[in-house]
Parts: C-alpha cells; structure tokens; sequence
C-alpha cells in the first residue's frame, strides 16, 4: 500500500528536482506555441523576485498597519485605521463573536509568516508581546474551530520553530524562552475540553466561554468541519506534553462522525446536532462546513502515522468523486464539460445546489497531497477562471447562472494555496502567472488606507472594513513562498507540513511515536485500508511535462463557457 507520507515527500519533494528546473522560466513548451501557450509560457527571473518582493510589502503594510493602528485588539479595520475586537453588546453576533476573544488574534495567528518571511527580529518581539500581554482568561465565548486552527495552532507552530535547532529561519528563540508559548498552548486547550464533557455523543459542543465553559442554552447544531478538525492542533498538543486527553477527545469526535456516514451512499452532512447525533444538514459537498475534515484525516496521517486516518480518508475520497463529480470522466483527455464537483444530497448523491463555494478551491490542494495531480490541475482551473472573471473569488458561485449567489470576497486563502502547491508539485510557470494575478488584484482592489479590506460586492468592489487574521497568516504566506523559491520550507519540503490555517510544523518521527494509541484507540469496524489510487487517481502523462498544465483546448473551453477572456 502506497501510504499518501511517501507521495508527499516523494511527489512533492522529488518532483520538484527532477519534474521541472528552474532554468525553464522562459520557454518550456513544445513548438508551434499558440497564444494561451505563448501567454502563460514563463516568468523571467527578475519578474519572480520582484512578485516577492510586492508580496512582501503587501503583508508588512497589513502588518503594520495592524501593530499601529489596531494591536491589541484582534483585528484590523483597514478603512477607518482602528482595532476590532468581540462584539460584547450582541452576544448574537457569531460573525465576530465566534472568531474574535480579546487575545490579540492577528498578532498570534501571524508569528510564523514573520519566521517565513525570514524577519527573525520582528518575531521574537511579538513572541515577546504575545508572552507578556496575552491571556485566555476571559469572558468571551467562541467557536472552538476557529480559535483551535488561528490561535493554538499558531502556538504549537511557534514553539516549535523556535525549538528546532536547525535554525532554518535564523534565531527564533528570546534569549529568556522556557516554553512559554507551549504552556499558553495547553492552558486554551484546557479550556476547549468542557465542549466534549458536556457532550452525549462525543461530538464537541461548537462554542465555549473560555471562563465559564459551555454557555448554558448554547446552540447544539454544528457543522462537519467544525467537530472534526481538531485532530492535527489536539495531536500535535498531546504528543508534546505526553497527555492524551486531547488527541482522544478530537480522534473519538472523528469517529463519531464516521459511523453517522449514510449507509447507503457513505457521505456525512454538513451540520449535526451534538447533543442527539442526527444530521441537521444533509448537503455533502467538499466545501464550507465540511472542507477541513477531509484534509485533516489526510493529514493527520502524514503526521502521526495511523493507519485509521488513512483507511478513512481514501474511503471517503472514494466516494466524493463517486458522487460528487461531475463532467468528462479525465482531466486532460476526452470531450465533455469541464469537470466540476457538486454540493449533493447525503442520501442518494443527487445534485442538491447547483452553487460552488470559494472554500471548495482548497480542495485542489488536497487533492495534491493525495497524489492526484491531474484531478487538481482541473479543480484549480475552474477556480481560476472564476477569479479572471471578477478579480477575486466571490463566496459563492452559481455555475448553472454563471453568476454569484452571495458577492463577498473577504481575503480567503484558499485558492492561493492550490496555486502555491500545484506549484510546488509541478513547477509549472502556469502558477507564478496565477499568483502574479492574484497579487495584482489583491493590491488593485482590496488595498485600503491602512490594510487590506474584505470586498463587499465582486459585482461593484465596494468594501467592507474587516482584514481577517488569515490574511496575514495565510494568504500572504502562501503567496510569497509561491515566489520564494529558495525559502527554507521550498528547499525542505520534506519536513514540514500546513494546518488548515497555513501554520506549519514539522514532519518529525516524535510526532509518529503513539505508545498509547493501543490501549485508547482500537481500531474502528469496518473501514478497509485501501488507497486513493483505487478512486480513478491519474498522474501527469509524460508527454505534458513541459506543457500547460491544463491542455489548451481545456483551458480555453472553461473560460469561453463561464465568459472570460485569457
């Protein structure tokens, strides 16, 4: 069995040596070229570093305008110059409420972007901010997703690059360091656990007051991506303070959600009550509300080793692809509609929307780590064009209407870290092309007085005075090291992998040591270890190696059907 560990590091890392070099940066394709080919055939050097030198003023002009004008507030309100903070007046509001504590948010979730970035210096200051200045103790409630992927999974990131003696990204480390980050890692963790106390079913509560616990009278709906993708932050926690509470509360959540799967078609929902274990919504889709569970049993697997992880992931990749997928039956070959994968009903696989949401980008990067190359080249090119369309992503697209459905873009990631990995698994200059048009947009028309502002309407590109902590820690990160082809984590792909929220940690044999998996974890009934090469996964033929990544005819047939011109 071909575990997805070695596609990762044999795929990515390999590939990258050997796939392309980069002396190809001007001409890679076969003569005659055509004028897509033409187009999107190469970055000279100097056009590359002058990408990363643009991305990186754009994320210290977020940056700083955030330590000026917001800290210590959560984030940023990038048109007025001030900080926001929870909504205290309307408890209601878990649009800010879930997300936003008054724990300095953009400060925690950026620290590892300033290690990536190489500014060793700033780093160690807001290490020192964050030690000295912050605490959990307060009386905010949030949703414990959101603040496991930004603000613990920051921490762990934290701790760890400043422990690894390498010094990959320079000296990390204050001079005064004793595992403070680490013990402000545990101590938030413990106060996430009150969501599986006070659980029936094993399925964590959504939201916890970080004093009080879980808010009497709370909300008991939550989604699929919301219960179980707390399993890397929790795992990686565990292993380094040698308590499995946290691992066994976010791995026995997972399962839970495993035996509620449809007998009939294996797709879970996208919402659940915890409280009874019935699905309050039956849409399954690879988009919000159930996105990072997928990722996360991947990569879980890649990171600690455990064959169940894996057994579920390729099953349920199996089936998404059974159900979901739609259009001509290969990427690069054959006729039909460009391939397009559909929000369906759990029940029976039937189309159930016919919108697409801008987090379903994310899944060409999955797709990647799962060794499925090709299938990624076209979940990425659909998106693409959607951007070309309106300059961003809008949150959800109609592809029947060829319109949006709900207009805002507020600075996601997602589809720049497809970019940024499809570029890292081919080397293609297909990608710096998509990077440097993402970049310009971002710049164009989301650059505000003092930040970077979520667009309110792709159709008018009026804004809205919000920059989300993952601007900084995702966004801008996955965009510059699209650039920085030299930069520790491109040189060493091998040893370091994402969390959902861009933080990266170390792919490290510590992490694969479980000496307690046997007694806590036995292994779930009926899920049967086999890969994802079994679900139709299709490698780069030979003869495309210096091509297009998408033939095209593919490539002009998608952009013609959704109107844009390449």
């Amino acid at each position: 069995m071909v575990s997805p560990l070695s596609l990762y590091l044999v795929f990515i890392h390999i590939a990258l040596q050997s796939i392309y070099t980069s002396e190809c940066a001007f001409n890679i394709f076969r003569y005659p070229l055509n004028r897509v080919e033409k187009k999107y055939g190469g970055i000279s050097e100097n056009e590359r570093l002058r990408l990363k030198k643009d991305t990186k003023e754009m994320f210290y002009f977020g940056y700083d305008s955030y330590m000026k004008y917001a800290y210590p507030k959560d984030e940023l309100n990038p048109i007025y110059c001030n900080g926001r903070g929870p909504d205290y007046d309307n408890p209601s509001n878990i649009n800010i409420n879930d997300i936003l504590g008054d724990y300095s948010l953009t400060l925690i979730d950026a620290l590892d972007t300033l290690a990536i970035l190489g500014d060793a210096g700033e780093f160690r200051k807001a290490v020192t901010l964050v030690i000295e200045n912050v605490s959990f103790d307060k009386n905010s409630t949030v949703q414990v997703f959101e603040a496991n992927i930004r603000l613990l999974g920051a921490l762990l990131s934290a701790h760890l690059l400043i422990q690894d003696e390498n010094k990959p990204f320079g000296n990390l480390e204050p001079e005064w360091y004793d595992g403070e980050l680490l013990e402000m890692a545990s101590d938030l963790a413990s106060r996430f656990l009150p969501a599986f106390d006070n659980s029936k079913t094993g399925l964590p509560h959504p939201r916890v007051n970080l004093r009080e616990g879980v808010p009497e009278g709370s909300r008991t709906d939550t989604c699929t991506a919301g219960a179980g993708s707390l399993l890397v932050e929790f795992g990686v926690l565990s292993r380094l303070i040698g308590d499995p509470v946290y691992e066994m509360s976010a791995r026995r959540a997972n399962r839970v959600l495993w035996k509620l799967r449809n007998s009939e078609t294996g797709l879970l929902g996208n919402a659940v009550d915890v409280d009874t274990g019935k699905w309050v919504g039956e849409l399954s889709g690879v988009g919000a509300g159930l996105d990072s569970f997928y990722e996360y049993l991947l990569k879980a697997y890649i990171l600690f080793g455990h064959p169940e992880d894996f057994a579920m992931f390729n099953e349920t990749y199996s089936v998404i692809k059974q159900y979901m997928r739609r259009g001509r039956p290969h990427c690069n070959s054959g006729s039909g509609d460009h391939p397009l994968y559909v929000n369906v009903d759990m029940k029976n696989g039937g189309t159930q929307t016919t919108w697409i949401d801008s987090l379903q980008a994310a899944f060409a990067g999955i797709q990647v780590l799962a060794g499925d190359v090709e299938e990624a080249i076209c979940t990425h090119a659909l998106y693409y064009t959607i951007w070309k369309k309106y300059g961003v992503l809008p949150e959800r697209f109609n592809w029947q209407r060829i319109s949006p459905d709900v207009m805002f873009y507020p600075l996601r990631p997602e589809f720049v870290e497809s970019t940024y990995l499809l570029y890292q698994a081919t080397r293609n200059p297909f990608y710096l092309h998509v990077g440097r048009d993402i970049l310009t947009s971002l710049n164009n028309l989301t650059k505000a007085q003092c930040g970077y502002a979520t667009i309110h309407s792709v159709l008018d590109m009026t804004l809205e005075d919000r920059m989300e902590s993952f601007f900084l820690s995702e966004t801008c990160k996955y965009l510059y090291l699209l650039f920085d082809v030299d930069n520790p984590v491109n040189l060493n792909s091998h040893r370091y992998m994402f969390t959902t929220e861009g933080h990266i940690l170390p792919l490290a044999p510590w992490l694969r040591q479980h000496s307690w998996d046997a007694d806590l974890f036995p292994a779930v009934d009926q899920v049967t270890p086999t890969n994802v090469s079994q679900a139709n996964c299709a490698v780069i033929d030979d003869e495309r190696l210096y091509g297009l990544p998408l033939k095209s005819q593919y490539l002009e047939q998608i952009s013609v059907s959704l109107g844009v011109e390449l």
